[in-house]
């Protein structure tokens, strides 16, 4: 499944992508956000990660500046729970762009499409950058977790959130 949004082409990885995946998301600043990604990240990390099956019904795309052809992030859909949780990350390079507010619209977008009624998500608390991308995007606070992160070897305290397509009636645009 392929989406495009105003920049961006959403697209599925391919195992050829795996040196570009490192490139961009191999840094600690990165990773330490994310809950299943390791520290440190490795070309045989990335090459797994470039191999893996799409969930049935839940896609998960890299994310691909449309001007450059450059691989900027990831951005999609998991199980979770019985729900849809969201997730992505943006290179560090292309951080400030809007790029995980674009990528995370058209994710909600296909969602809606495929008839996903319910996405949650969360956020490492020092982490406020992805927040504010989840309330961007129209999500709500419901709590918060203690969400285990393979990078830091712990749990972290992280804020939850949900968007539920019944009430929201659009995805918001970016700002």
């Amino acid at each position: 499944m392929f989406h495009v949004t105003e920049r961006l082409l959403l697209r599925p990885a391919w195992p050829e992508d795996w040196a570009e995946v490192l490139a961009v998301v191999g840094e600690e600043a990165i990773v330490r956000n994310l809950a299943k990604v390791p520290w440190p990240y490795t070309g045989e990390d990335a090459r797994w990660w470039t191999r893996q099956p799409q969930y049935q019904g839940l896609p998960n795309f890299i994310v691909v500046e449309s001007a450059s052809g450059r691989v900027v992030g990831s951005c999609g859909l998991a199980p979770s729970e019985g729900d849809s949780e969201i997730g992505y990350w943006i290179a560090r390079d292309a951080w400030g762009r809007g790029y995980a507010t674009e990528a995370g619209r058209g994710v909600l977008e296909v969602a809606r499409m495929l008839g996903i009624e319910r996405v949650t998500a969360g956020h490492m608390t020092d982490n406020p950058a992805s927040g504010r991308v989840l309330r961007k995007l129209g999500f709500r606070p419901v709590g918060s977790a203690r969400r285990y992160s393979l990078a830091r070897g712990h749990k972290v305290d992280s804020v939850e959130y949900v968007f539920d397509m019944s009430e929201d009636v659009s995805i918001p645009r970016a700002a």
